[in-house]
Parts: C-alpha cells; structure tokens; sequence
C-alpha cells in the first residue's frame, strides 16, 4: 500500500464525515470552498488507503428494548504472541463483542459486550466467553447509563 498522509483538505473531509457521514460530494464540496470532482477523488482515495473503513448508523442503545451493554475485563493465563492472537481471534468472531481493545495493567483485555439480556449476557459468557482456551479470570461492569457516545476521533 502507497504511504500517505492525509493533508489539510483531507482531514477537513475526514471531520465532515466522522459527524455527519451521509453528506453529499456537492455539500463537502461546498463547505470546503472545492467542487465536486476533487471531493469525490479525494474520499475515494482515503477509503481506498483505509483511513475510512465505512459508513454505519448509529444506534441508540437506550432506545432498543432489549439492549444491555457491559465492559468485560478478561485476564489470560498465558501470555505468548499465539495466546494473544488466538483470543482475539475467537472473541472479534462473536457478535455481541463490538469491541476488543488489549490493554495494560491488571487485566489483558477490555471487551465492549452488547447482548438482548441478562440471561443471554449470562449465556454469551458461559457458551462462549468460559469456553475458551487460556482464559484467567474475566469480571463485567454493566452499563446503567451512557451519557457520552462517540465515534468522532479528535485530531
């Protein structure tokens, strides 16, 4: 892959975009004093070298009936790059994961865990967080609230 560098057009199209993703080429465009044509290329080539991954809907959780949110700080037994590697392979299949972040201190990892319930959290641990290999101790803090929600990376 080429190595580049965003440049000041490109992280303005980039702030655009992580607030309001449905934007139109012509609104970017006009927003950044730029016609349509240089916009358009410009986004292709930053999805195109992966500094844009997609474009998603964001989703209120406390709107959702049946949504429930929990951290999961899970702590490994063993501690090889194959060990790392195997569990986050495992756990970056399982849908209610949404993220998975290795981290320092006491505990290996931090999963953001979404599921339907308390009983299908209580099962997504036992069926498949339990099951596997290598895991030492795993402990939860469930969400009562979430008062900030953001995917806009501040640069």
């Amino acid at each position: 892959m080429e190595s580049y560098y965003p440049d000041q057009t490109d992280l303005a199209i980039l702030k655009l975009l992580q607030k309001e993703a449905r934007l139109t080429y012509n609104e970017i465009g006009r927003r950044l004093h730029k016609s349509k044509s240089p916009i358009i290329e410009r986004v292709r080539r930053l999805e195109k070298l992966g500094y844009i991954r997609g474009y998603v809907a964001l989703l209120d959780y406390e709107l959702l009936r049946d949504c429930m949110m929990a951290y999961v700080r899970v702590r490994l037994n063993a501690h090889s790059g194959a060990a790392l590697e195997e569990f986050q392979a495992a756990v970056t299949a399982f849908p209610e994961v949404l993220e998975c972040c290795h981290t320092t201190g006491e505990d290996d990892f931090v999963l953001k865990v979404v599921t339907s319930s308390l009983q299908s959290y209580n099962a997504f641990l036992r069926q498949k967080l339990d099951k596997l290999p290598n895991i030492g101790q795993v402990s939860s803090s469930m969400v009562l609230a979430q008062t900030k929600h953001s995917t806009v990376v501040p640069f």
